[in-house]
Order: C-alpha cells, then sequence, then structure tokens
C-alpha cells in the first residue's frame, strides 16, 4: 500500500465534488479524506498504485456536472490514513493556495424539480429546493472555502432532516451548503403574508394586469403578465424604459418553441445550467403582447431558474416579462430596503424573501447565429467562472463605460465581473466599487496594475487614475479585438476587426469602424471609415436623424459626389424646421460636431434616412431596427468605395449614403436597402481585409465591438473573409460588446508586462 496526496484545482467548491470525492474514493476501496482548502480540493489516498491512478483519472473525467476541472495533481502523502474514507472539515489559510474559483448559480435540476411537484416529498412547493447540481452559489458566497458558515445561508440552521442529507454520503445533498427545506430554510414574503399564501398574493396581482417586484437569485425582478398590453404598457412608463425589449419567462422548452423557432443550438443553451435569456426570432406574436418588444422580431425568451418562478409561472399559467428590478440605467436592486424605496414606485407589490444576496447579478444574454454562440451580457450563471489568459502579475482591466464590467487576472485565469450596467451615475459606480471589492476578495487576486480605457470622461478611467497603482491604458478597439484573441489563445499578430459605437482612438479622434494590425500588446490602424460629424455630441446617439443629417452634409471628403440637394431636402423635410437648421448651423461652424469614424454611428444614419429610427431610448436601437428591417431579405449591394488618405485605407461611406439615397427614391423597398446596407458593410470589411493583407497582414480575423451582435452583419462579413481564405474568429464567452472590454484590457495589460520581463 501507498499513500498519495492529491489537489485538483478549478471550480470544485459548491458543485458536489467532495461528495464526488468520497464515493469514487469509497467505490475503489481506498483510504483516505478529502477537504475544501481555500479554492480548490485537496486530500490523501491510501492504496495500490494502479487504483490509485485511476481514482486520480476519475476525478478530471467524471466529474459532478457544475465542475470545471483544470487540474489533478499528485504527490507523495504526509501520513497514513485511517481506515476507511471521510470528508473532512474545510481549511484556509494554505500555503499555495493561490487564485480562487467561485462557482456561479445554476437553475434548478431536474431531480428537485420532480420533488418540487410530488406532493409526498417534505420539499413539495418549497420554493428554495437545491442540491448539489444546482442552486445558489456566487450570489450567497461570502468567503472560501466554501462552507454553509461562509454563504448568507448561515443564518438558517438545518433542520434534523436537513442535517441528516448533509452528512449522507449517499444523499444527493450530502454537502449541498444551501440547503434547505419548509422548516429550516428561507421563506417568502408578501406584505404580513408568509409562504404558499405570500405566493398566491402575488400571482394574483400578476393575473389581475399588476406588476410585482420579485426577488431573485442575483436581484430583483420586475414581473408582469407578458400577454397583457396594458400591464407592459405600465411596466415601460414606471421603469422609464420606452421601448427596449423585455425579456419573457416561459415554463418550459415546448412553450418557448410555440413562441419562437429553436434550434437545437438554441434548445441547448436554454436548457443550460446558466438558462440565460436567448435572443429568439418570434413565432406566434399573436401570443404575446406587441408592446413587450415593439418593432423588432427577436423575443428575449428564458426557462425559469429557481422553483420560485416554476411556482409563480404555474399559478399565472401564461408567458411573463421578467426584468431587472430597477429604474432604467440604475443597477438591479439586491437589498430588500433599496429595492422596497425603490421598487415601490414600479411594482404593485414585492415578493420577497429573508435569504440575503451577497452578489449583484442580473441574467445572462445569449445570441446563435448559425450554430455560434455570441455572448451579449455575461452575468448570472456564467460569471464569475474563470476564463483562460496568460496573466502572471495579478491586474485588473476596469472597463469602458456601457455595459460595463471588470476583470480580475491572475496565475493565467480571468475573472469577468457581474454585468454592472452604464457607469452614468453614483448608483452604477458604487455597484462597481462594490462588486470589485468582494471579487477580489473571493478569489484572492490582489492587482498590482490596473487597465483602463483611454477616455478621461470614463468613471471607470477615473476611478483607475485615483488608485495608488501602475496604470496601462489600452485603446477602446484594441480591447475590442484582443478579448477576441485572448479568448481563443492566439499568440502571434492578426488583423482586428472593431465596429462599435465610439471609443477615444490614440489620435484624440473618437474612432469606431477600424482596421487594425494587432497583437495583444499593439496594434497599428490600417484601415478605417471615413468620419462624420455627431451634431451635439454624444446627444447624437438619441438622434439618429441629426446623425443621418450630419453624415450628409459633412462626411469626410474623399472624392465621391454628395447626394444632390434635393435629395438632402427630402429627408430635411422628416426634422422639424428648427432642428434642421440647428444641425446645419453647428456642422457649418464645427460647434459641438466632434467628427468620428462609427460603423454603429453609421448604422444609426442609415435607419434615419430609411425612416426606421428618428430617436432612440437606448443605444444600439436603431441598429436592430436596421436588422429587423432586412430580415432575411436580399438585395444587391450598394456603392461603396475604398481609397487610401494618410497612409490607411478608407471606406468612403458617401458612396453608400448617396446610392442609398438615389434607390430609396426610385421606389426600392426598405427592407431591400436595408438588407443591401448589411451586405455593404460585408463587401466594404472584406475589401479592407483584403487589401490589408496584400499588405503583408495575417491570415487571422479577429471581429469584435457592438455592432457584431447583429448576426445578419457578422454572418454576412464570416461568409466573404473565409471565402477569401482567412480564419475568421470572434467572441463566444465574452461578450462581443463593450461588456468584454475589460477582459481585452487584461489581456493587453498581461502581454505588455511579459514584454517587459
Amino acid at each position: 500500500m501507498i499513500v498519495r496526496a492529491f489537489r485538483v484545482d478549478g471550480i470544485v467548491q459548491g458543485v458536489g465534488f467532495r461528495p464526488f470525492v468520497y464515493r469514487t474514493a469509497d467505490a475503489l476501496g481506498l483510504d483516505g479524506w478529502v477537504a475544501n482548502v481555500d479554492g480548490h480540493v485537496e486530500g490523501e489516498v491510501a492504496g495500490d498504485a494502479r487504483t490509485i491512478e485511476e481514482f486520480a483519472a476519475l476525478l478530471g473525467s467524471d466529474a459532478p456536472p457544475l465542475a470545471r476541472v483544470r487540474r489533478v495533481a499528485l504527490s507523495n502523502g504526509r501520513t497514513t490514513p485511517e481506515k476507511g474514507f471521510r470528508v473532512q472539515r474545510s481549511a484556509s489559510g494554505h500555503p499555495g493556495a493561490a487564485v480562487r474559483e467561485i462557482p456561479p448559480d445554476a437553475a434548478i435540476c431536474d431531480a428537485c424539480l420532480r420533488e418540487l411537484y410530488d406532493p409526498a416529498d417534505r420539499r413539495y412547493q418549497y420554493p428554495f429546493i437545491n442540491c448539489t447540481d444546482c442552486g445558489p452559489r456566487a450570489t450567497i458566497i461570502e468567503g472560501l472555502p466554501y462552507d454553509r458558515s461562509r454563504t448568507t445561508m448561515r443564518g438558517f440552521p438545518l433542520c434534523p432532516a436537513c442535517a441528516a442529507e448533509y452528512a449522507d454520503p449517499a444523499d444527493r445533498r450530502f454537502h449541498a451548503e444551501p440547503v434547505a427545506c419548509p422548516v429550516c430554510g428561507p421563506r417568502t414574503a408578501w406584505d404580513e403574508l408568509r409562504g404558499a399564501d405570500a405566493l398566491k398574493a402575488a400571482a394574483t396581482v400578476v393575473a389581475d394586469g399588476g406588476i410585482v417586484a420579485l426577488k431573485g437569485l442575483g436581484g430583483y425582478q420586475l414581473v408582469c403578465d407578458a400577454t397583457d398590453g396594458a400591464a407592459v404598457t405600465r411596466m415601460r412608463s414606471r421603469k422609464h424604459r420606452p421601448s427596449k425589449p423585455f425579456a419573457i419567462m416561459v415554463s418550459d422548452i415546448g412553450t418557448a418553441a410555440r413562441l419562437a423557432r429553436v434550434s437545437g443550438a438554441e434548445r441547448a443553451v436554454l436548457t443550460s445550467p446558466a438558462r440565460p435569456v436567448v435572443l429568439l426570432v418570434a413565432r406566434h406574436r399573436h401570443a404575446i403582447a406587441p408592446e413587450v418588444a415593439p418593432g423588432v422580431p427577436r423575443t428575449g425568451l428564458f426557462l425559469p431558474t429557481t422553483g420560485l418562478h416554476h411556482l409563480l409561472l404555474d399559478q399565472v399559467d401564461r408567458p411573463l416579462v421578467v426584468t431587472s428590478g430597477n429604474l432604467s440605467d440604475e443597477p438591479i436592486a439586491v437589498d430588500d430596503a433599496e429595492a422596497f424605496g425603490t421598487l415601490a414606485r414600479v411594482a404593485d407589490g414585492l415578493l420577497t424573501h429573508d435569504r440575503p444576496i451577497r452578489a449583484r447579478y442580473d441574467d445572462s444574454v445569449l445570441r446563435i447565429a448559425g450554430r455560434q454562440r455570441i455572448t451579449v451580457r455575461r452575468a448570472r450563471g456564467l460569471a464569475p467562472a474563470p476564463l483562460p489568459l496568460a496573466a502572471r502579475t495579478p491586474l485588473a482591466g476596469v472597463g469602458a463605460q456601457l455595459k460595463h464590467t471588470f476583470t480580475l487576472a491572475g496565475d493565467n485565469r480571468a475573472y469577468v465581473g457581474p454585468h454592472t450596467g452604464d457607469l452614468s451615475d453614483m448608483a452604477t459606480y458604487e455597484a462597481f466599487r462594490r462588486s470589485y471589492s468582494d471579487l477580489k476578495r473571493l478569489t484572492g487576486i490582489e492587482p498590482a496594475v490596473l487597465a483602463h480605457d483611454l477616455h478621461p470622461g470614463y468613471l471607470s478611467t477615473q476611478w483607475a487614475r485615483e488608485q495608488p497603482l501602475r496604470r496601462i491604458p489600452v485603446q477602446h478597439h484594441h480591447a475590442h479585438v484582443a478579448a477576441v484573441a485572448a479568448e481563443h489563445g492566439l499568440k502571434g499578430p492578426f488583423l482586428g476587426v472593431a465596429y462599435d459605437g465610439l471609443g477615444l482612438g490614440d489620435d484624440g479622434t473618437l474612432w469606431g469602424g477600424e482596421i487594425l494590425l494587432a497583437d495583444l500588446s499593439g496594434y497599428r490602424r490600417v484601415g478605417r471609415f471615413a468620419t462624420a460629424p455627431l451634431p451635439g455630441g454624444d446627444a447624437a446617439v438619441r438622434h439618429p436623424c441629426r446623425t443621418a443629417l450630419g453624415h450628409l452634409l459633412n462626411t469626410e471628403p474623399l472624392g465621391t459626389t454628395p447626394p444632390s440637394p434635393a435629395l438632402v431636402r427630402r429627408f430635411t423635410g422628416r426634422l422639424a424646421p428648427s432642428e434642421a437648421a440647428a444641425v446645419r448651423v453647428m456642422v457649418a461652424r464645427g460647434v459641438n460636431c466632434p467628427l468620428a469614424s462609427s460603423a454603429g454611428r453609421l448604422f444609426d444614419a442609415v435607419a434615419a434616412l430609411l425612416g426606421l429610427a428618428d430617436s432612440v431610448s437606448y443605444e444600439g436601437e436603431a441598429a436592430v431596427r436596421l436588422e429587423a428591417a432586412a430580415g432575411t431579405a436580399r438585395a444587391e449591394p450598394l456603392a461603396h468605395r475604398i481609397t487610401r488618405a494618410g497612409g490607411v485605407w478608407v471606406y468612403d461611406s458617401m458612396s453608400t449614403l448617396a446610392d442609398l439615397l438615389t434607390r430609396r427614391a426610385s421606389g426600392e423597398p426598405v427592407p431591400e436597402l436595408a438588407a443591401a446596407f448589411h451586405l455593404t458593410l460585408a463587401h466594404v470589411t472584406a475589401d479592407l481585409v483584403a487589401r490589408a493583407v496584400e499588405d503583408g497582414a495575417p491570415h487571422t480575423v479577429c471581429l469584435g465591438g457592438g455592432c457584431f451582435v447583429n448576426g445578419r452583419l457578422l454572418g454576412e462579413v464570416g461568409r466573404l473573409l473565409r471565402s477569401q481564405g482567412l480564419r475568421v474568429l470572434f467572441g463566444h464567452e465574452v461578450p462581443v460588446g463593450d461588456g468584454g472590454i475589460s477582459y481585452g484590457q487584461a489581456a493587453v495589460a498581461a502581454a505588455r508586462l511579459a514584454k517587459e520581463r
């Protein structure tokens, strides 16, 4: 007999790993022990060498569903274990603990769901049912190693029945830290009502057309009947969200398939333990109020994440709008007192409970384009699971301004923090600071370096400059494409295509339509879109009609004849005379009219020229409407021209806009022109990339930036680039928009630090 110590790194706490180790060792007849130590699992086994090797292999190959085993290491044991195998108490402060990995929350599993609906089960209709394969994790953890005493469940002592399950190695709830039941666990509340009565009261309000604030896993959610247009309209008015689509929660995958087209890839994502919102093409609009997603063909659908969601859906018996529990642009509420103070202005009542939420996590949002996964928002169920990143020095990327996240990196792993929202006020700023502090403490990463955006006006940049640490500024679009490259493990140079709204360039101007010859440590701009004025500066984002007129009046002169005055007058006839006059004056005098080479703002301009979006209420709305108008229509591309200016290839967008107005005046339908514009940008991208390759650029292309959330654009660009024999990459796990900026910043900083060694 020999004795071997073992250590398992990865997501191995809070996922039933110790019970799994116990069962594996017991089945093989090995003696020893296992324990959580800081953020990993370790122990000792005694037996013959071949059986111990088999044991170690099984730890990696047969791990529980929620586990992510990164490494299993064997070494010489220190003592001879007692007879039998046991689970020891957790330990902390172990030498060499290094970075710790936190498990994301997981939706209710099938076994718990069966118990939820079994009248003979003692957890029948108990909203907080969970086991080692499901339930809250990241949102309740206060410290590692992961034990009940270090979670917000510490205030709920186990009853004898739950304690017996918790201590029984043969039970599914063996060392399931959030385990609870109606006797000893959290309870729902609605005013003075508790338990089933509270749930019934909330369901009645929703069924009668009201709005309920529900305390979910990672924060409060606002809920109303998705089939009731009046209820949805009230939600929009009270939440100050005029037109941005709401997500819909449905009871099962069958209902989802009746409401929308669900491919095999989409089904797999919908039913995964993360239970994200998935953007699907709607099938039966009549079943859902049009006010839920006005003017767009895709609906965000997701399945219940908790027993509480399932029970509420059962009682209301119809699809529900389930959206973030906040006012527009504010962080999602997690604190009960905060929720009662803020959400009372929106909801007709609060369905709350007494389990505290430690970390704020909104719902994740994904989209499938073809068979490729696009992460729009990485939050509940996905974050903060680690991503690979070659970072030895502990560091942080602090993100941008919109769709804000931060990233902590060290020990060759990166942790993208929860989606904060838009850093536009002190509430979101404070939410960022608290989340940053919490994740630092949990992961054990204490950054020595901060990577931040170039823009001095971003709150994230200002915060970074206040910290007594070394700072590495990272250009916005380099961060976008570096995020893609780092996710795919690229080591060498690549071509980056970065299309988004706005980001500050290294020359002090606003960028957004960029072709970069890059590696992780640096870049050179080799292509771009023509610049055009943004009348009103940041305000132009809310007024695509002003952006469109600015493009028509003063796009960078590159040799194309502008559209005729008659065509321009035809468009400006849609604007109030005073507004059109003000824009003309601003453009002529260059007052509050910054120039930008932005693909996102070109989308805005085209949407306005086609009458799809004169003004918008959320960032990206014009582009969403333009993609919706294009649908699956086919058309010939619009005119487009590439020229050379200042040693860089430049897309002359005026050529496209002039042709667009001419073809629209001749009666060409809006859907065909919208499709033509998407195809045009794909051809423009392929042309810009081809010229860069002719100049010696690499054959690997990374696509980044929020414009590539657009499935039509992503598909067309990918198809044309691959037809040129190029390798095309884009982000799957990392958000393609500004939610992935922090990961890209961290990747750039790590690469620059590595070059200094």
